[in-house]
């Protein structure tokens, strides 16, 4: 009987190879391989591992739905259709929360927020600073935020889900917008001599575990735009800095974004902690594509979907306090 023939190097990539296409450690690939008895690679003539195309191509999904929040449990071992089905399914899921950004449920400029994704697909940084920069000259910062920006970014990581773009594609287009929204902030800074902001005074964070900060960018436009004092503290402050900051800084209100990615029943616990050792007179909002913020009312807490929101909140802050 003749031995199976030994594996060569085009049978499959070595583990090294593997981690750089997946962005998987290769302890994460091994414990895998023990625990959830995937991946399952061929060993070459020395013994060590070549994982085949196919398996590096499931490996693939299963980080992309790593990186949205499921955990290894639920999608490790899954064949490729499974995965993909999976995929789909959280795309979908995650679209349904995040399109309440928008005030609309369809996007307002589906021809413009097509040619803006191709832009960004030819990766093509300088046309689509430059596109969305005459958008926002055109539309007003309110309705391009809320009538493209929030579209568009919904529509990346979408695109990102169903294998169109790639991680660093996203990063792109998060590095530009990034770069157009501070512009805009910047824009609307007060001049000297000009009358006292309105209120209220918002702290902007997010805690740590919490790299998106785009979202949070959008909600700085938006306040700024109303007249508010903004202090930002980037993403990923610990929980204990905030309330120093928010008490550092005598703000009136200290708001929170989170992504779909975080659990949420941490997320929640985190909530109810920082609630209890904030003043009562700062009030709490919170926003993000995070479900667990909209499942139920929050006490003392506010959730502040979708972004046209905000405006009647702060409307309603104003008026509750110029009373006092």
């Amino acid at each position: 009987m003749n031995a199976p023939p030994i594996p060569s190097s085009e049978t499959g990539l070595p583990i090294a190879a593997v981690e750089r296409e997946t962005g998987l450690a290769k302890d994460t690939l091994r414990v895998w391989e023990k625990r959830y008895g995937f991946p399952q690679p061929l060993r070459d003539a020395s013994g060590n591992r070549l994982y085949p195309a196919e398996q590096v191509q499931r490996l693939q999904l299963v980080r992309r739905l790593l990186d949205a929040g499921l955990r290894p449990n639920k999608v490790v071992g899954l064949d490729a259709a499974a995965l993909t089905q999976l995929l789909s399914q959280h795309s979908q899921a995650s679209s349904a929360i995040l399109s309440k950004t928008n005030s609309t449920t369809l996007p307002s400029h589906p021809a413009e927020l097509s040619a803006l994704l191709d832009t960004i697909a030819a990766h093509d940084p300088q046309g689509l600073r430059h596109a969305l920069h005459h958008a926002q000259m055109r539309m007003g910062l309110g309705p391009f935020i809320t009538e493209l920006v929030a579209p568009l970014t919904v529509a990346v990581g979408e695109a990102w889900m169903q294998g169109r773009f790639e991680i660093f594609e996203e990063h792109l287009y998060t590095e530009v917008i990034t770069g157009v929204l501070r512009q805009a902030i910047a824009s609307l800074a007060p001049l000297h001599g000009s009358p006292p902001a309105l209120g209220p005074k918002v702290l902007l964070t997010t805690l740590p575990q919490e790299l998106h900060g785009l979202g949070l960018l959008m909600v700085e436009a938006m306040l700024v735009l109303e007249g508010c004092t903004c202090v930002s503290l980037g993403t990923q402050t610990p929980l204990l800095d905030v309330v120093q900051a928010a008490q550092a800084h005598r703000v009136d209100v200290v708001l929170l974004s989170f992504s779909a990615a975080q659990n949420g029943t941490v997320v929640l616990a985190n909530l109810r902690e920082l609630r209890a050792q904030l003043p009562s007179r700062i009030a709490l909002w919170v926003g993000g594509s995070c479900p667990a913020l909209y499942h139920k009312p929050l006490e003392g807490i506010t959730a502040t979907l979708p972004l046209s929101a905000l405006k009647p909140l702060v409307l309603q802050w104003r008026s509750t306090h110029s009373s006092l």
